[in-house]
């Protein structure tokens, strides 16, 4: 089996002074940077993806903003691919499944933000394309969440997402127990 990194939007207005802050997401970038750099290590495949809203009343990732930015602590390198998507699901009109299809990749392995819109996206197109899919539940966070009265602390709605995926869509472990 191939295997590829694929990160999702680690980008800088999901954290503090950007946009639209997550839980978190200081510990789960580094994490990130830590998966990172063992892909980097073994020379296993990388993509990036970075999230550019088309909506103009978007509040974030606001085209031409410093919040659509990589965070450094995931920083491409000059020899990862980089794709810029604008839908939550990787896959749509980024050209990303040919382009694993053509690395030979049957495996993927995901980190990234958020957990309950575009990492739980991914993750499903990625398992309903036939790719192996594991998902590092320490490397990605996810907001506080409002259902009518309820507010669902970020902490919660990212272990109820990781739960969801578990089992069904993906392997979720830890970044101690990925090999």
């Amino acid at each position: 089996m191939t295997r590829a990194l694929l990160i999702v939007d680690i980008q800088l207005d999901y954290f503090p002074g950007g946009a639209f802050p997550l839980v978190e997401p200081d510990a789960a970038a580094a994490v990130a940077r830590t998966v990172l750099e063992s892909f980097r290590a073994s020379g296993e495949t990388v993509v990036h993806i970075f999230h550019v809203s088309t909506d103009p009343d978007a509040t974030f990732f606001r085209p031409g903003t410093p919040g659509i930015g990589i965070h450094p602590l995931v920083a491409p390198s000059n020899d990862e691919i980089v794709l810029e998507k604008h839908e939550p699901n990787s896959f749509i009109g980024t050209g990303l499944q040919e382009l694993l299809v053509d690395e030979g990749v049957t495996e993927l392995v995901i980190v990234g933000m958020m957990s309950s819109m575009c990492i739980d996206s991914t993750t499903r197109a990625a398992s309903e394309l036939g790719f192996e899919v594991t998902v590092v539940s320490d490397a990605c966070t996810a907001p506080d969440l409002t259902f009518g009265e309820t507010v669902v602390p970020g902490a919660t709605v990212h272990a109820s997402f990781m739960a969801a995926l578990d089992g069904s869509f993906a392997t979720v472990v830890s970044s101690s127990e990925l090999h």
